[in-house]
């Protein structure tokens, strides 16, 4: 019992001591290997950088810039682990990692759908020349800036300053406003007049205003007036003009100051925008009594019940 048990600890110690050759033998290709992985990751940040300054210099687009440089890094990384793998004489692990990375990636594929329907709707809008970094938009209820489209979301930053975070497969199957892919902006403004005014005064006045409050774009885009409906107490009607503009804040400008203008000018022309009226109408037979009237009928009544 007792040559049994030497026997097995001589031959844990020998195993013990070729791993440990082995472990020694195979130092100076562990380290080479680690030094391969840290300078893939740093050469990865330097050819990111590199490529995105390439990039930029003949694509407009900064969304694209960043999409490629940021593939750029991630090529960088997985060659060097690979190299790494070949360096430690790993080539049958290499292998089986390339033949089992197929399978993963198919199971991981059904398993986040989602996740890569986002990275692939990332890469497709960074290419879409209407939708840059910067530009103002509106989408899914949210207006703001486009400050960054990754491989996973769609970032904008509003007037208030609050970030709204979209997933990309949202944004490309969902209608966008792109108010800066157009440098003028049509401004519409709703109002009305008092019954009693003169409409075609009003309307050469509203005219006069707008062409005089903004500048002019062009003959095909003149203000134009059009009187809507006959209102509960007034006259509606509703004035369009254009301004020069890519932001929402330039269409709300705009017609702040067409309010302030068009209200003097009313105050100065005597024309009024009325308040909501209420008309009540009481049938002629309706009869009035005074207080002594009714007094009166309650003592008569009083006094045939006695």
């Amino acid at each position: 019992m007792k040559e049994q048990i030497n026997e097995a600890f001589s031959g844990l110690v020998e195993k013990l001591m070729g791993w440990l050759n082995i472990i020694i033998e195979g130092l100076p290709n562990l380290a080479l290997a680690i030094i391969v992985i840290f300078v893939a990751y740093f050469m990865a940040k330097y050819a990111s950088k590199f490529v995105k300054k390439i990039v930029s210099k003949r694509v407009s687009q900064v969304s694209i810039s960043n999409i490629i440089a940021k593939l750029t890094a991630i090529f960088v990384v997985v060659l060097g682990i690979f190299l790494a793998l070949g360096i430690l004489d790993l080539s049958q692990t290499l292998t089986g990692l390339i033949t089992g990375a197929g399978v993963l990636g198919l199971v991981i594929g059904l398993a986040l759908q989602g996740t890569l329907s986002n990275t692939i709707s990332g890469i497709v809008i960074s290419f879409r020349d209407k939708i840059r970094i910067g530009d103002w938009v509106e989408t899914h209820d949210f207006s703001g800036e486009i400050i960054d489209i990754n491989l996973n979301n769609f970032v904008m930053k509003q007037t208030d300053n609050n970030i709204v975070i979209i997933p990309n497969k949202n944004i490309l199957e969902s209608p966008m406003k792109n108010y800066t892919l157009t440098p003028h902006i049509r401004c519409e403004l709703d109002c009305g007049v008092s019954y009693s005014s003169n409409l075609e005064f009003v309307e050469k006045l509203i005219l006069k205003i707008l062409s005089k409050t903004f500048d002019k774009i062009d003959d095909s885009k003149p203000p134009e007036f059009f009187f809507m409906e006959f209102g509960d107490s007034s006259i509606n009607f509703k004035c369009r003009f254009w301004i020069e503009g890519t932001r929402n804040v330039h269409k709300l400008t705009a017609i702040n100051k067409a309010i302030i203008e068009i209200k003097k000018a009313f105050d100065a022309e005597g024309i009024t925008i009325p308040f909501p009226i209420r008309t009540l109408e009481f049938n002629n037979n309706l009869k009035t009594e005074t207080i002594s009237d009714i007094s009166q009928n309650n003592n008569s009544k009083n006094e045939l019940k006695g």
